[in-house]
């Protein structure tokens, strides 16, 4: 399920703003490093497209404004975004297996 709420994939810099919100509500710089970081560089969203990714998220129901210290907006996964997050990655788990079967991985590899 992604933001419009079909089935289709979640782009990848939506899955790793879910993602990273799912141990714990953060602010946004947090969330743009933890992003950065959780997927080695490969995903490296600038200001403006974070808080743009952020507001469609918002509008979408998969995220929520949460309490903070009144400095920063902190923002934390609804069930929906836990849901959209799990159904993705049960997708990307299925796209691994069939890697596997397919002898493009061994068995355990991840990488």
């Amino acid at each position: 399920m992604n933001v419009l709420g079909s089935r289709a994939p979640l782009k990848a810099a939506d899955f790793h703003i879910l993602l990273v919100l799912l141990e714990r509500p953060r602010h946004g710089y947090e969330i743009m490093k933890e992003v950065e970081r959780d997927s080695i560089g490969a995903v490296k969203l600038e200001v403006g497209t974070l808080y743009r990714l952020l507001s469609r998220l918002l509008e979408g129901g998969l995220i929520e404004e949460a309490e903070g210290d009144g400095r920063r907006r902190n923002y934390a996964l609804t069930g929906l975004g836990r849901r959209a997050l799990k159904s993705e990655a049960e997708r990307l788990a299925g796209v691994m297996d069939l890697l596997r079967a397919r002898k493009l991985l061994a068995q355990g590899e991840v990488r």
